[in-house]
């Protein structure tokens, strides 16, 4: 098992966890984030659910190298996964803070592509 994508899974749900809690507290107030439906707003509820989304993407990658008795899995998958982790929930809230960073989404976006596509191609579709 991929023993850093497991623990990089569980870091990104108590991530989720404290992230929505924060916004749990403050939630109530109609003018947060400059109202529900603003650009800031929902770039800061796009991170808080990225949390979960890459961890289980995460979970799922080190349960199938165990599930499938991969010995030597793709570095590349994992890194990129990591990346992702990382760069998703970090993107979304230099968005919500600043538009114009708003293009740094093909970093996490192209992470999660390119490793589950390695991974699926050249691990689980032989």
């Amino acid at each position: 098992m991929q023993s850093i994508n497991f623990d990089a899974a569980w870091i990104g749900i108590v991530g989720g966890f404290l992230s929505g809690i924060v916004m749990g507290l403050l939630f109530h107030k109609e003018t947060w984030l400059d109202g529900y439906g603003t650009w800031r707003r929902r770039l800061v509820r796009l991170a808080h659910i990225s949390f979960f989304g890459i961890a289980f993407i995460n979970l799922s990658f080190a349960f199938s190298v165990a599930h499938l008795k991969l010995t030597h899995p793709s570095g590349l998958t994992s890194s990129l996964l990591l990346i992702a982790a990382v760069s998703m929930p970090l993107v979304c809230y230099l968005a919500a803070w600043r538009k114009p960073l708003r293009h740094l989404f093909p970093i996490p976006a192209l992470s999660l592509l390119i490793g589950i596509s390695n991974f699926v191609f050249t691990e689980v579709i032989k």
